[in-house]
């Protein structure tokens, strides 16, 4: 069926003027392919080509080797080299790098002999020495690759051997496609595999995915449907199904497939039944595989990627002024040369000269290149090799700081970044995620409402109000999933795998109400995912459980109108325990399967209560249809071939009651869950009796007040996707035989989704208005609905899902559509309000970073009365700010909005603003805004109103829009951005900023793994940014600027002497000394500069957020700087070179005797020059600076006591002795020394007595007593104060939007924070 689909609608779209589509076009009825896999550069497209698989089995050989071919083996090679190919193929890589291919064409210019300056050898030693520690550090890492890649190629794992009839070990090299793997309980999978069989009852495995994104709670797998073995022993040769699959590709989260059963029946395969490789299996005993993907096909090695590169603002900087040398190089080179040619021109055949018939002017090109080499210096070969050293040393002392060290997860900060440490110092816009990152992401169940009326839980608020008062210590307000979920993971790897599978008719249904006081004592040892003791204690609202009672009461009866309310009160409570992905378990026992209970007398028997349900014309909530409960059992077979079984009974049936044994409570369940709300919904409805006991694919086991377990079918789960924020379940309701679905989402999605007609549209506005006032008290909000389906709509629906299931190529899109076409005319149920609590220190952090001049944004999917109310919590937003919103329909409001804004702004600020007033201005924008606002045609409009405000909160965005926002700001206003966020939707954002830091909450481990940064709370930022980031940029900017100034200074020695020597390319120094004096006499120490070097304390940057400021503006490292570094090298190397030039003039000393002076002098500049551009002197410090010292002079002597013809022609022996002899030699060392450095120290003092910058002040304080330090910050911090009021233009009063009139209340109500 799917071919001919493929053969008319390809036949149509080639017809079709409409070129947009792929090669491929969904049937007619479906709307048009999305662009969802267009949003993800991650995601790598299929080309239209598939694979298929089938078994390596005997009776299977022959077609096995016809598809076969091709694919790869199941050996990893992650190593870069051999042992052969490591020396040519690292020199390649290396000789990538511009700096090393310029030295390499200066060592085989030297080798020219008509240009040659040194001796050959002595010019290839710069080169090899950085070339061989490269080489060092690459060998390293790659030998521990090799180990790494030899471990895992030699273990061993179980696979089926045709020949033999069992399995056998092997190791994971010898693995291949088609191959089938036996694996037990806590084993690592060999490679991608489908799953085929399960020693659970009910073909469900359960996996811990550690090893691939950090995620420590369980994921469940299972196999695949109508399989003709499952539920008995696998027998490998009895398989003979065929898989049919996309080709490999890099999507953890999406596997598009089929597989065909013998008698041509197809079923789809997803993501679900698929088993990646370097995952574990969890608490399954056994489970049997097909391998689809093997080594590097499989999906966690295309995402291997390795640790991530950037390009950093510096070093992009620096790679700018390496130009600038090579121009001044090239500039002195010409000079050289011309002045060559000019001398020998005005010579004619001196005696001193050998007779040479070259041209002046040839001799001059000749001594262009000549003076290349000599010079050569000027170009700082060991500087990149420097930094990267210096990085390495900070990032060393960033996972190290123990004030980034989070105790409850034992982690500490991440850098998976290796190379922009410095951009932390440079951030001048931060983009920030709310839910997660600004709160703890630890939802707990607060108020709701039903069917319109709401339920505040007064109770449950006093007990959430006591509970802040506790405090309940710090670990237990920290705590998150990878605490509860490891002591979790760990315990099950203790249990024996064979008692692993426990039936949930071992549970009771026993569900009560705990006082305010029992509920806060309450304790549950060892929480799952999202379930710790808080989240547990919800206090019941007295009327909406009066309600619920009436269920369990067999005495009472009741009337039309309150049996109405109980329905819906009954439907409101089954969607929050059904519409969900918790999985079940125990404190003492793994994940329970469900399994049909036994029996037990029920409180109110089924058959009284599903007349209740059926015989209600419900007057005050219009029905949705309902089927005849009369169906027969033919027709319930028919609808569960699928595999799904119905345990609904029909009124012809025999009332079947239900029961279970005694055994651990429902009070000691302990839910795991993939997000936070699921768990604090699924703990409400636990309050109110309705407890979900149990899961697998086909069934949920649920206890409600009353009747007991119930067992309810559950045909289809919809997932949660972000296109369209909810989530579905399509269930048969246990009481009617209905198809059911109930649906949770985002509260405006399920608004515009909901039937509007008649009563309905009452009980929606009064829904909206107490959403509102949820949104205003800042709490996070979900609508809740269901859908009635006839079962000949259902079977429609079904008929289309299950093609869309089969379907390979665009499966997304085609499911996406199925569940949109679904999930329409629904009825509305009620509403939730959850509280997430901010994280601890959020307030002052980012008081902190708007003080330090960063202009922070958040950009959530929220409501906007919720971001706004978050905004005021988290002093994001302060009573005197003025809040400009932007809600508009159309693109023309939206620009006709942006230029209201805009002009209101300018007018107010010609006018002035009175200096008592300390407002600033904030943009509130709506996601549909935001869309129009980011097309070209109004980006620059968006971005004018933007840089007036102080702030932007950009409500109800998608993961798309983040990133274009960051994009945007990032590439049109040039500056440095950073993104934080916790979860997969950051995930585009994060990569698209110049550094993102991922935050290891509750929503997984996607943030960290796509992440420069990963910290474990949002106050770790503060830190990381303003005192860390600020060191690592001054350190190597300083660092950066010295290896210039030495260079440069040193060079010019060698320049200036040429003026004496007939530009002849001569030096007064002998080569050795002339090739080390850069490399290894004064490299060492601007090294750990560069790591160890405080300008100001920590303390302080903390204190004085403003210090920041520096970073961002790059004082550090200015153009200006750079040429001013330049200029003073210039005026030493004058004073180095003629102070001794003059005081030995008219003696006889020789030419190397003269340098011996120039060097030491340039030594001692040099070393002295570091000592006072440091702001921090240590032991280290000093140590090496005489180490550097004592190393040249030693080397010198040595060398002058040793060497013969070391420096052939000349003889350097004894030189240097002779000339440290004479006190001459030390007086001009001293008296130049203090010339060259005195203007330096005198420019330093005038300035820092005259124009004290803000951080020459902030080291004079640091130098005060304790209470004259804390009255200096008190004064700092009011004139800043003082400056920030005068300086600002803004409005005073800007009109709030027409279009939410609400919020004004939301405004007067800016005191409100969150408990």
């Amino acid at each position: 069926m799917e071919r001919l689909y493929w053969v008319r609608h390809r036949c149509l779209q080639l017809i079709s003027t409409d070129r947009r589509r792929g090669w491929y076009s969904p049937p007619s009825s479906l709307p048009a392919k999305s662009s969802l896999d267009a949003q993800d550069p991650l995601v790598q497209r299929l080309t239209g080509k598939r694979r298929v698989v089938v078994s390596q089995c005997d009776p299977h050989q022959a077609e096995y080797h016809s598809f076969s071919k091709g694919f790869q083996d199941n050996s990893i090679r992650t190593t870069k080299y051999t042992l052969i190919s490591f020396i040519p193929m690292n020199l390649f890589q290396q000789f990538h790098r511009a700096a090393n291919l310029y030295f390499l064409f200066l060592v085989l210019l030297n080798w020219v002999p008509v240009v040659e300056a040194f001796q050959k050898e002595i010019t290839m030693i710069p080169l090899a020495v950085v070339l061989a520690v490269i080489a060092f550090k690459d060998a390293m890492e790659d030998y521990r690759r090799y180990r790494y890649d030899k471990k895992i190629n030699n273990t061993l794992t179980h696979v089926y051997s045709g020949k033999q009839k069992q399995y056998v070990e092997r190791r994971w090299a010898e693995v291949c496609v088609g191959d089938l793997v036996r694996l037990c309980c806590n084993e690592i999978i060999p490679a991608d595999m489908v799953l085929l069989h399960s020693s659970d009852p009910n073909g469900v495995c359960h996996i811990e995915t550690a090893n691939l994104d950090g995620e420590t709670n369980l994921k469940q797998r299972q196999v695949v449907r109508d399989l003709p073995q499952q539920g008995s022993e696998f027998v490998p040769e009895n398989y003979s199904s065929h898989i049919e699959c996309e080709n490999p590709n890099n999507d953890l989260r999406r596997f598009r497939g089929f597989m065909d059963h013998p008698g041509k029946v197809r079923v789809g395969l997803h993501s679900e039944n698929l088993l990646l490789r370097s995952c574990t299996v969890r608490n399954t005993e056994t489970v049997i595989g097909i391998v689809v993907y093997a080594g590097h096909e499989t999906k966690a090695m295309q995402n291997n990627s390795g640790p991530r590169y950037k390009r950093s603002k510096l070093e992009r900087r620096l790679n700018m002024d390496v130009l600038w040398c090579v121009i001044l190089l090239l500039l002195m080179c010409l000079i050289a040369a011309v002045g060559h040619g000019f001398w020998l021109s005005g010579r004619q055949n001196p005696i001193y000269m050998i007779p040479d018939d070259t041209h002046p002017a040839l001799a001059a090109f000749y001594m262009f290149w000549t003076m290349i080499i000599v010079l050569q210096v000027l170009i700082p070969i060991s500087l990149y090799v420097s930094i990267e050293i210096v990085k390495l040393g900070q990032i060393y002392f960033i996972q190290n700081d123990l004030d980034l060290y989070n105790p409850v997860l034992d982690t500490g900060v991440q850098c998976r970044a290796l190379n922009i440490t410095e951009d932390l110092g440079q951030i001048q816009y931060l983009f920030s995620d709310k839910t997660g990152t600004l709160t703890e992401n630890r939802m707990l169940f607060r108020r709701c409402i039903v069917a319109g009326t709401e339920y505040p839980h007064h109770e449950n608020a006093i007990s959430l109000e006591q509970y802040e008062e506790q405090g309940c210590g710090d670990a237990d307000h920290s705590l998150t999933l990878r605490s509860r979920t490891s002591r979790k993971s760990l315990s099950c790897k203790s249990l024996s795998c064979n008692r692993s599978s426990v039936s949930l008719n071992t549970l009771t249904a026993e569900s009560d109400t705990h006082s305010v006081h029992d509920t806060l004592r309450r304790h549950t040892p060892g929480a799952g995912a999202f379930s710790s003791t808080m989240e547990c204690a919800v206090v019941p609202d007295p009327q909406l459980q009066a309600g619920l009672n009436t269920l369990s009461s067999p005495m009472r009866s009741p009337v039309r109108q309150q049996a109405a309310e109980i329905s819906h009160i009954l439907d409101f409570f089954l969607a929050l325990t059904v519409c969900n992905t918790v999985v079940v378990s125990s404190p003492t026992q793994p994940r329970h399967v469900v399994q049909m209970p036994v029996v037990r007398t029920p409180l109110r028997s089924l058959e009284e209560m599903k007349a209740m349900f059926q015989k209600l014309s419900l007057p005050r909530f219009p029905s949705s249809p309902s089927q005849n409960t009369d169906t027969p059992p033919s027709l319930t077979k028919k609808l569960f071939t699928r595999g799904r079984s119905a345990s609904y009974f029909p009124n012809n049936s025999p009332q079947t009651p239900i029961t279970t044994l005694q055994s651990p409570t429902a009070e000691e369940l302990l839910y795991e869950a993939e997000s936070p709300d699921e768990a604090a919904l699924v703990q409400a409805a636990k309050a109110y009796g309705c407890t979900l006991l149990g899961r697998s694919p086909e069934q949920v086991l649920v206890a409600v007040p009353g009747t007991g377990p119930l067992s309810i079918p559950l045909l289809h789960v919809l997932p949660f996707h972000s296109a369209r924020k909810r989530m579905s379940v399509v269930v048969r309701h246990p009481l009617t035989g209905e198809v059911v679905v109930y649906t949770k989402g985002a509260d405006n999605v399920i608004m515009e989704l909901a039937e509007a007609d008649g009563f309905c549209r009452e009980i929606m506005e009064r829904t909206q208005r107490h959403l509102d006032q949820y949104a205003r008290d800042g709490l996070r909000t979900l609508c809740v609905a269901k859908k009635v389906l006839e079962e000949q709509e259902y079977k429609a629906w079904l008929k289309r899902h299950e093609y869309a299931e089969t379907s390979i190529e665009n499966r997304e899109e085609l499911l996406l559509e199925s569940a949109e076409r679904l999930e329409t005319n629904l009825t509305l149920l009620g509403a939730t309000g959850i509280v997430d609590r901010l994280q601890e220190e959020v307030p002052e952090s980012i008081e902190a970073l708007q003080e330090a001049g960063i202009k922070v944004w958040v950009l959530t999917g929220d409501k906007q009365e919720t971001a706004i109310n978050i905004a005021f919590a988290c002093k994001l937003l302060r009573p005197t700010d003025h809040i400009l919103m932007a809600n508009c329909d159309s693109k023309e409001t939206c620009e006709a909005r942006l230029h209201e804004l805009q002009h209101e702004i300018r007018q107010v600020t010609k006018e002035g603003m009175s200096e008592d007033d300390g407002s600033d201005c904030v943009l509130v924008i709506d996601g549909r805004t935001l869309d129009y606002a980011l097309q070209k045609e109004l980006q620059g409009s968006f971005l004018e109103l933007t840089c007036c405000c102080r702030s932007v909160i950009c409500c109800r965005s998608t993961p798309l829009q983040k990133s274009q926002v960051v994009r945007l700001v990032r590439d049109k206003l040039k500056v440095m951005t950073l993104a934080i966020g916790d979860g997969a939707n950051d995930v585009s954002m994060i990569q698209m900023a110049d550094v993102g830091i991922g935050i290891s909450g509750q929503e997984g481990m996607q943030a960290v793994m796509s992440s420069d940064f990963a910290i474990s709370r949002f106050k770790f930022l503060r830190k990381l940014i303003l005192v860390h980031g600020h060191w690592c940029y001054t350190r190597l900017a300083n660092m950066i600027l010295y290896f210039f100034y030495k260079n440069v200074m040193y060079v010019n020695l060698l320049f200036w002497y040429q003026f004496f020597c007939g530009f002849s390319g001569s030096t007064m120094t002998n080569s050795w000394v002339l090739i080390f004096f850069n490399l290894l006499f004064t490299s060492v120490p601007p090294i750990i500069y560069g790591m160890l070097d405080k300008d100001v304390s920590g303390e302080t940057l903390l204190d004085l957020p403003d210090l920041y400021k520096s970073g961002q503006n790059s004082q550090a490292y200015l153009p200006s700087t750079f040429w001013m570094n330049i200029l003073d090298a210039f005026y030493q190397s004058l004073v180095c070179f003629f102070i001794p030039y003059f005081a030995y003039a008219g003696s006889d000393i020789g030419v190397f005797s003269f340098g011996s002076p120039i060097n030491g002098s340039a030594l001692l500049i040099i070393l002295l020059h570091q000592l006072i551009e440091s702001r921090t002197v240590t032991w280290i410090h000093t140590a090496l600076l005489l180490f550097s010292a004592l190393f040249y002079y030693a080397f010198v002597l040595l060398f002058s006591l040793t060497c013969v013809t070391c420096n052939s022609p000349t003889n350097p022996l004894g030189i240097e002795t002779k000339m440290m002899s004479e006190p001459l030699y030390f007086l001009v060392c001293g008296l130049t020394t203090v010339l060259a450095l005195l203007p330096r120290i005198l420019c330093r003092a005038f300035r820092s007595t005259i124009c004290p910058s803000d951080l020459v002040r902030a080291q004079k304080m640091e130098r005060l007593s304790a209470q004259d330090y804390s009255t200096s910050l008190r004064q700092w911090k009011e004139n800043k104060a003082a400056q920030r009021l005068s300086s600002r233009h803004v409005p005073q009063n800007l009109s709030v939007n027409a279009d939410m009139p609400h919020l004004t209340e939301c405004i007067a109500e800016a005191g409100a924070v969150l408990s």
